[in-house]
């Protein structure tokens, strides 16, 4: 057999070819032989200098359960499997990444700038927890005005519920949520209510259970310097390297998903001349052809480099998830100030100024070298902000939700300062109709595995706010079992409370708000845009410059009236015109001021 081809379409995983013959490859260094289980049968594969084994079976049926034999008589499961026939340690199966046929293949995307991001979790959106069932939800989301749904991680992980961040077999859709075609037609349908559709992946490392790599090939991690949840994986060995470039072409090419969100990328390390991170959007663009692509990081080191304005235009990565907004602004209307917040304790309103201003708190590390960008210079659509995510939700010791912890009059205010800002905002599945149910963290281990999450809950949860009072660690639910998942499912007969439906509408009329107002302005945004003002005790005034206007946001979190000079702007946010100059408690309002031309040249000028 000739040396296999790494420069096709997929280095890793099964190929169907047009005569009806199948190709199964896996690359592993350690072995001097391997088999291919399938249908009853055991076939020896051929192994290349380069580790690389590969057969090829003459007629193979789409549905076909295989698996690979170790040496030792161990089947494991294929780890660039398309489809899984139980759970990640069971056998593979074989998948035609042809047989949905797409009603929506127009779709092109949207602009980002169009973006409002809602997250969430599969198993826990609908009662039945599937693709399937999600898609009768759709409908409504667009209905509110969002624009984008992201989802948490999908690729196959150990048991039938979890969050996904501990996936091991990459390429295969979760199937507890359904087929590969399931996701294919909940990506399809969102594009025909105009929805983009978003996806976690997680490339930083694998999940503790049914990943066999090292057993078969160690040199895909490092033996040193492991991340927080397992050892650092092996960028810079080009097979490695080719299962996360394929993987990428892979959701978007297959799956048609109008961008990703990569996880932690501060524990993605590459020593390579091309750092990792810098050819995935390289080869990202090259394989979606005119569609658009939007790729959003998780950046907890925030290095700016990723996301800068690039001479030739463009960013590599369209935005990062600016946890510093959310930390601080938290501090301030909850005043939990201990773990993670801690650091946000200390002068929180000219954090909060800050943040809106100019994006992240802090210069991290960089990535790419010693390429330094200050956060200044990163336009405001960099920069992804929420009031709550899943792990702010989900870390707490009872999963609840920010609505609990505020009155409706502070819910409002922090609304309105997501959605009247520049930045791009995210809410949280729930979000939309005050959903009265937690978002706690669930797995689905059994032994030790189990105990170790069971025992690191109080710690976490001592991160994200603590014990509430009274409560004791041995009240915080078990995240093994099957109720602390079930209870998390959200309950869309909610929808149809009064009170939750007058929170929906004005959210929908805020965010037409945005739409007609803000977004026309955000194809302009550049960087050095926002600019702090001098604001009274918990207030949040901000100014962001456009290319020929000036958008004012004067926001009040404080029990008194506060003035705010308008001057002789134009009040644009309430819609409805106020003479008096006055600001109310618990307030925000939006104006401009439109420059001149020879203004907006100056202005031009001195960037």
């Amino acid at each position: 057999m000739d040396a296999i081809n790494l420069n096709r379409q997929f280095a890793w995983g099964p190929i169907l070819h047009d005569d009806g013959s199948a190709s199964f490859r896996l690359w592993a260094p350690a072995l001097r032989e391997l088999s291919l289980r399938i249908d009853g049968q055991v076939l020896a594969m051929e192994r290349n200098i380069e580790g690389w084994f590969e057969t090829l079976v003459e007629t193979k049926t789409v549905g076909t359960p295989y698996g690979f034999v170790l040496p030792d008589g161990r089947i494991v499961s294929d780890p660039a499997s398309r489809q899984q026939a139980t759970d990640v340690s069971g056998l593979s199966i074989l998948a035609d990444p042809h047989s949905y046929r797409w009603q929506n293949r127009d779709w092109k995307g949207r602009p980002w700038e169009e973006t409002i991001i809602y997250e969430i979790h599969i198993g826990t959106f609908t009662r039945e927890g599937t693709f399937r069932s999600a898609i009768s939800k759709l409908e409504q989301l667009a209905s509110v005005g969002i624009t984008a749904v992201e989802i948490m991680p999908l690729a196959q992980f150990p048991g039938g519920r979890g969050w996904g961040y501990d996936g091991v077999l990459h390429y295969a859709p979760h199937n507890a949520y359904g087929l590969p075609d399931d996701f294919k037609a909940f990506v399809d349908a969102a594009h025909g209510h105009g929805l983009m559709v978003f996806l976690d992946v997680v490339y930083n490392h694998f999940g503790p259970e049914g990943n066999f790599l090292a057993d078969y090939a160690p040199d895909f991690f490092h033996s040193d310097n492991p991340t927080p949840w397992g050892p650092r994986i092996a960028f810079e060995r080009d097979p490695v390297r080719r299962y996360f470039l394929d993987n990428v072409v892979y959701w978007l090419r297959e799956f048609r998903v109008d961008g990703l969100r990569f996880d932690a990328i501060d524990q993605i390390d590459d020593s390579s001349p091309l750092h990792i991170l810098e050819e995935i959007p390289e080869t990202a663009h090259a394989a979606i052809g005119n569609r658009r692509l939007h790729l959003i990081t998780e950046n907890p080191a925030n290095g700016a480099e990723l996301i800068a304005d690039r001479a030739g235009g463009g960013r590599l990565y369209t935005a990062d998830w600016n946890d510093d907004f959310h930390h601080v602004l938290h501090v301030i209307v909850t005043g939990e100030n201990q773990g993670y917040y801690a650091p946000f304790r200390e002068h929180p309103w000219e954090k909060l100024r800050r943040a809106m201003a100019t994006g992240y708190l802090r210069q991290g590390k960089h990535i790419l070298g010693d390429r330094r960008v200050l956060t200044e210079a990163l336009s405001p659509t960099a920069f992804v902000h929420f009031l709550q995510n899943h792990d702010q939700v989900g870390n707490r010791a009872l999963g609840n939700r920010l609505h609990t912890m505020v009155d409706e009059r502070a819910l409002r205010v922090l609304t309105e300062i997501l959605f009247l800002s520049p930045q791009i905002p995210l809410l949280f599945m729930g979000d939309d109709h005050l959903s009265s149910k937690p978002f706690r963290f669930f797995s689905d281990y059994q032994g030790d595995l189990a105990a170790a999450i069971r025992e690191s809950r109080p710690k976490e949860a001592e991160n994200f706010g603590g014990l509430p009072k009274g409560m004791r660690v041995s009240d915080i639910p078990d995240p093994s079992a099957a109720e602390t998942f079930l209870q998390c499912k959200l309950d869309w007969q909610e929808t149809s409370d009064e009170g939750r439906r007058e929170w929906s509408d004005w959210l929908r009329r805020l965010i037409g708000f945005r739409r007609d107002h803000i977004v026309p302005l955000l194809f302009h945004a550049r960087g050095y845009a926002g600019s702090i003002v001098t604001a009274p005790e918990r207030c949040l005034f901000v100014d962001w410059r456009f290319v020929d206007v000036v958008l004012h946001m004067r926001a009040n979190l404080s029990e008194e009236d506060v003035i705010c000079d308008r001057s002789a702007s134009e009040t644009i946010y309430p819609s409805e015109q106020r003479t008096e100059s006055g600001l109310p408690p618990w307030s925000a309002t939006l104006f401009m001021t439109r420059l001149s031309e020879r203004e907006a040249v100056n202005d031009d000028e001195v960037r």
